[in-house]
Protein backbone atom coordinates (compact mmCIF):
# COMPACT_ATOMS: atom_id res chain seq x y z
CA UNK A 1 0.00 0.00 0.00
CA UNK A 2 1.34 3.46 -0.98
CA UNK A 3 0.89 6.49 1.29
CA UNK A 4 -0.26 9.65 -0.35
CA UNK A 5 -0.16 13.24 0.85
CA UNK A 6 -1.91 16.37 -0.23
CA UNK A 7 0.15 19.33 -1.50
CA UNK A 8 -0.36 22.68 0.15
CA UNK A 9 -0.68 24.39 -3.24
CA UNK A 10 -3.47 22.29 -4.57
CA UNK A 11 -5.67 19.31 -4.36
CA UNK A 12 -3.51 16.88 -6.28
CA UNK A 13 -2.57 13.72 -4.46
CA UNK A 14 1.08 12.82 -4.78
CA UNK A 15 2.18 9.25 -4.16
CA UNK A 16 4.60 8.63 -1.28
CA UNK A 17 8.17 7.88 -2.22
CA UNK A 18 9.03 4.36 -3.18
CA UNK A 19 10.29 2.24 -0.31
CA UNK A 20 8.32 4.12 2.35
CA UNK A 21 6.18 1.29 3.66
CA UNK A 22 4.71 0.40 7.12
CA UNK A 23 6.47 -2.73 8.16
CA UNK A 24 6.10 -4.68 11.43
CA UNK A 25 8.83 -4.31 14.09
CA UNK A 26 11.27 -7.16 14.05
CA UNK A 27 11.81 -9.29 17.20
CA UNK A 28 15.13 -7.67 18.08
CA UNK A 29 13.62 -4.18 18.00
CA UNK A 30 10.68 -5.18 20.22
CA UNK A 31 13.06 -6.78 22.71
CA UNK A 32 15.20 -3.63 22.78
CA UNK A 33 12.13 -1.49 23.47
CA UNK A 34 11.04 -3.78 26.32
CA UNK A 35 14.52 -3.60 27.79
CA UNK A 36 14.41 0.18 27.62
CA UNK A 37 11.03 0.28 29.41
CA UNK A 38 12.28 -2.13 32.10
CA UNK A 39 15.39 0.00 32.67
CA UNK A 40 13.26 3.14 32.88
CA UNK A 41 10.85 1.52 35.39
CA UNK A 42 13.71 0.19 37.49
CA UNK A 43 15.46 3.53 37.49
CA UNK A 44 12.21 5.22 38.47
CA UNK A 45 11.68 2.75 41.36
CA UNK A 46 15.24 3.17 42.58
CA UNK A 47 14.84 6.90 42.42
CA UNK A 48 11.69 6.74 44.57
CA UNK A 49 13.48 4.53 47.11
CA UNK A 50 16.36 6.98 47.28
CA UNK A 51 13.99 9.88 47.85
CA UNK A 52 12.02 8.02 50.53
CA UNK A 53 14.87 5.97 51.98
CA UNK A 54 14.37 7.16 55.57
CA UNK A 55 10.64 6.41 55.57
CA UNK A 56 11.17 3.00 54.02
CA UNK A 57 13.73 2.10 56.67
CA UNK A 58 11.43 3.25 59.47
CA UNK A 59 8.52 1.22 58.11
CA UNK A 60 10.69 -1.88 57.68
CA UNK A 61 12.04 -1.57 61.22
CA UNK A 62 8.50 -1.11 62.58
CA UNK A 63 7.32 -4.25 60.78
CA UNK A 64 10.22 -6.26 62.18
CA UNK A 65 9.56 -4.98 65.71
CA UNK A 66 5.83 -5.76 65.53
CA UNK A 67 6.55 -9.26 64.21
CA UNK A 68 9.06 -9.84 67.00
CA UNK A 69 6.58 -8.65 69.63
CA UNK A 70 3.87 -10.93 68.25
CA UNK A 71 6.19 -13.94 68.31
CA UNK A 72 7.40 -13.08 71.82
CA UNK A 73 3.80 -12.62 73.00
CA UNK A 74 2.78 -16.01 71.63
CA UNK A 75 5.75 -17.69 73.29
CA UNK A 76 5.05 -16.02 76.64
CA UNK A 77 1.35 -16.90 76.42
CA UNK A 78 2.11 -20.54 75.63
CA UNK A 79 4.63 -20.74 78.46
CA UNK A 80 2.28 -19.20 81.04
CA UNK A 81 -0.62 -21.30 79.81
CA UNK A 82 1.42 -24.48 80.31
CA UNK A 83 2.45 -23.33 83.79
CA UNK A 84 -1.18 -22.60 84.67
CA UNK A 85 -2.28 -26.02 83.45
CA UNK A 86 0.40 -27.76 85.51
CA UNK A 87 -0.42 -25.81 88.68
CA UNK A 88 -4.15 -26.42 88.27
CA UNK A 89 -3.50 -30.11 87.66
CA UNK A 90 -1.56 -30.39 90.92
CA UNK A 91 -4.42 -28.77 92.84
CA UNK A 92 -6.97 -31.08 91.22
CA UNK A 93 -4.87 -34.14 92.05
CA UNK A 94 -5.16 -33.21 95.72
CA UNK A 95 -8.85 -32.28 95.56
CA UNK A 96 -9.75 -35.54 93.85
CA UNK A 97 -7.67 -37.72 96.21
CA UNK A 98 -9.73 -40.39 97.99
CA UNK A 99 -10.94 -40.11 101.57
CA UNK A 100 -9.84 -43.02 103.71
CA UNK A 101 -12.03 -44.73 106.25
CA UNK A 102 -11.08 -44.54 109.94
CA UNK A 103 -8.35 -47.05 110.66
CA UNK A 104 -7.77 -47.74 106.97
CA UNK A 105 -4.06 -48.05 106.20
CA UNK A 106 -2.58 -45.68 103.65
CA UNK A 107 -1.20 -47.57 100.62
CA UNK A 108 2.43 -46.67 99.88
CA UNK A 109 2.72 -43.77 97.45
CA UNK A 110 -1.02 -43.03 97.48
CA UNK A 111 -2.30 -39.66 98.56
CA UNK A 112 -5.43 -39.75 100.70
CA UNK A 113 -7.10 -37.71 103.42
CA UNK A 114 -9.11 -38.46 106.53
CA UNK A 115 -11.80 -35.81 105.89
CA UNK A 116 -13.08 -33.58 103.11
CA UNK A 117 -12.08 -30.53 105.15
CA UNK A 118 -8.51 -31.81 105.46
CA UNK A 119 -8.34 -32.44 101.73
CA UNK A 120 -9.81 -29.03 100.94
CA UNK A 121 -7.31 -27.37 103.25
CA UNK A 122 -4.47 -28.92 101.26
CA UNK A 123 -5.91 -28.03 97.84
CA UNK A 124 -7.26 -24.55 98.59
CA UNK A 125 -3.96 -22.60 98.61
CA UNK A 126 -3.05 -24.08 95.24
CA UNK A 127 -6.37 -23.11 93.69
CA UNK A 128 -6.12 -19.61 95.13
CA UNK A 129 -2.59 -19.24 93.77
CA UNK A 130 -3.62 -20.32 90.26
CA UNK A 131 -6.62 -17.97 90.35
CA UNK A 132 -4.48 -15.02 91.43
CA UNK A 133 -1.58 -15.66 89.05
CA UNK A 134 -3.51 -16.78 85.98
CA UNK A 135 -6.88 -15.11 86.41
CA UNK A 136 -6.93 -13.92 82.78
CA UNK A 137 -6.72 -17.55 81.58
CA UNK A 138 -9.81 -19.75 81.54
CA UNK A 139 -7.96 -22.14 83.84
CA UNK A 140 -7.56 -19.29 86.34
CA UNK A 141 -11.32 -18.68 86.37
CA UNK A 142 -11.88 -22.41 86.92
CA UNK A 143 -9.43 -22.31 89.81
CA UNK A 144 -11.43 -19.46 91.38
CA UNK A 145 -14.53 -21.66 91.33
CA UNK A 146 -12.72 -24.57 92.95
CA UNK A 147 -11.23 -22.23 95.53
CA UNK A 148 -14.82 -21.38 96.46
CA UNK A 149 -15.73 -25.06 96.77
CA UNK A 150 -12.74 -25.79 98.98
CA UNK A 151 -13.60 -22.82 101.20
CA UNK A 152 -17.07 -24.34 101.56
CA UNK A 153 -15.59 -27.71 102.53
CA UNK A 154 -13.50 -25.92 105.14
CA UNK A 155 -16.55 -24.11 106.53
CA UNK A 156 -15.24 -20.67 105.56
CA UNK A 157 -18.47 -19.32 104.08
CA UNK A 158 -17.43 -15.67 103.71
CA UNK A 159 -14.36 -16.56 101.63
CA UNK A 160 -16.40 -19.13 99.70
CA UNK A 161 -19.06 -16.56 98.85
CA UNK A 162 -16.49 -14.04 97.60
CA UNK A 163 -14.77 -16.60 95.37
CA UNK A 164 -18.01 -18.03 93.99
CA UNK A 165 -19.40 -14.57 93.23
CA UNK A 166 -16.33 -13.82 91.13
CA UNK A 167 -16.70 -17.13 89.30
CA UNK A 168 -20.43 -16.46 88.79
CA UNK A 169 -19.52 -13.27 86.92
CA UNK A 170 -17.32 -15.17 84.47
CA UNK A 171 -17.81 -14.65 80.72
CA UNK A 172 -17.82 -18.45 80.44
CA UNK A 173 -21.53 -19.27 80.73
CA UNK A 174 -20.91 -22.85 81.76
CA UNK A 175 -18.56 -21.87 84.58
CA UNK A 176 -20.83 -19.02 85.70
CA UNK A 177 -23.77 -21.44 85.91
CA UNK A 178 -22.06 -23.99 88.18
CA UNK A 179 -20.76 -21.15 90.34
CA UNK A 180 -24.30 -19.78 90.72
CA UNK A 181 -25.52 -23.25 91.61
CA UNK A 182 -22.91 -23.56 94.35
CA UNK A 183 -23.61 -20.01 95.51
CA UNK A 184 -27.33 -20.76 95.79
CA UNK A 185 -26.50 -23.76 97.96
CA UNK A 186 -24.38 -21.52 100.19
CA UNK A 187 -27.28 -19.06 100.51
CA UNK A 188 -29.55 -21.89 101.60
CA UNK A 189 -27.04 -23.02 104.21
CA UNK A 190 -26.75 -19.50 105.60
CA UNK A 191 -30.48 -18.76 105.83
CA UNK A 192 -30.81 -16.61 102.69
CA UNK A 193 -33.47 -18.59 100.86
CA UNK A 194 -34.69 -15.57 98.89
CA UNK A 195 -31.28 -15.07 97.27
CA UNK A 196 -31.07 -18.78 96.52
CA UNK A 197 -34.49 -18.68 94.83
CA UNK A 198 -33.37 -15.78 92.64
CA UNK A 199 -30.31 -17.70 91.45
CA UNK A 200 -32.27 -20.90 90.78
CA UNK A 201 -34.81 -18.96 88.72
CA UNK A 202 -31.99 -17.35 86.72
CA UNK A 203 -30.57 -20.79 85.97
CA UNK A 204 -33.99 -22.13 84.96
CA UNK A 205 -34.50 -19.24 82.52
CA UNK A 206 -30.96 -19.50 81.15
CA UNK A 207 -29.99 -23.19 81.07
CA UNK A 208 -26.50 -24.28 80.04
CA UNK A 209 -24.79 -27.57 79.29
CA UNK A 210 -23.31 -27.54 82.79
CA UNK A 211 -26.59 -26.73 84.60
CA UNK A 212 -29.73 -27.80 82.70
CA UNK A 213 -33.04 -26.24 83.70
CA UNK A 214 -34.17 -29.51 85.29
CA UNK A 215 -31.19 -29.48 87.69
CA UNK A 216 -32.01 -25.96 88.88
CA UNK A 217 -35.72 -26.83 89.16
CA UNK A 218 -34.87 -29.85 91.27
CA UNK A 219 -32.90 -27.75 93.74
CA UNK A 220 -35.62 -25.10 93.82
CA UNK A 221 -38.28 -27.75 94.49
CA UNK A 222 -36.20 -29.14 97.32
CA UNK A 223 -35.95 -25.65 98.82
CA UNK A 224 -39.73 -25.22 98.55
CA UNK A 225 -40.48 -28.52 100.30
CA UNK A 226 -40.36 -26.84 103.71
CA UNK A 227 -41.79 -23.43 102.79
CA UNK A 228 -44.15 -24.02 99.85
CA UNK A 229 -45.04 -27.73 99.42
CA UNK A 230 -47.60 -27.05 96.68
CA UNK A 231 -45.02 -25.24 94.55
CA UNK A 232 -42.50 -27.98 95.23
CA UNK A 233 -44.98 -30.61 94.02
CA UNK A 234 -45.68 -28.58 90.88
CA UNK A 235 -41.98 -28.35 90.06
CA UNK A 236 -41.44 -32.07 90.65
CA UNK A 237 -44.34 -32.82 88.27
CA UNK A 238 -42.82 -30.59 85.57
CA UNK A 239 -39.44 -32.26 85.90
CA UNK A 240 -40.99 -35.73 85.81
CA UNK A 241 -42.96 -34.96 82.63
CA UNK A 242 -40.20 -33.09 80.81
CA UNK A 243 -37.17 -35.19 81.79
CA UNK A 244 -38.48 -38.72 82.22
CA UNK A 245 -35.24 -40.46 81.27
CA UNK A 246 -32.81 -38.27 83.21
CA UNK A 247 -31.65 -38.60 86.80
CA UNK A 248 -33.57 -35.42 87.63
CA UNK A 249 -36.77 -36.92 86.24
CA UNK A 250 -36.31 -40.12 88.22
CA UNK A 251 -35.67 -38.21 91.46
CA UNK A 252 -38.75 -36.06 90.83
CA UNK A 253 -40.84 -39.20 90.30
CA UNK A 254 -39.57 -40.61 93.59
CA UNK A 255 -40.51 -37.39 95.37
CA UNK A 256 -44.02 -37.44 93.90
CA UNK A 257 -44.42 -41.09 94.91
CA UNK A 258 -43.56 -40.21 98.48
CA UNK A 259 -40.11 -41.82 98.48
CA UNK A 260 -37.95 -40.80 101.42
CA UNK A 261 -34.72 -41.19 99.47
CA UNK A 262 -32.64 -38.01 99.70
CA UNK A 263 -31.96 -35.86 96.66
CA UNK A 264 -28.70 -36.57 94.89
Amino acid sequence: MHFRHRCDSGNAVVPAPEGFRRTPLDTQTRHALKQDRFVEATASGLGWLQLHRANVIRIAVAIVIVAALVVAGVLVYDSRSASAQNAFGQAMDIYSAPLRQPGQPIPPGEQSYATAAERAKAANPLFVDVANRYGWFKIGANARYFAGLTYLDMGQTAQAEAALQKAANSHDNGLAAVAKMALAGLYRQTGRAGQAVDLYQQLIKNPTNTVPASAAKLQLAQLYEATNPAQAKKLYAEIKDQDKTTAAGQIAAQKLNGSSEPLQ
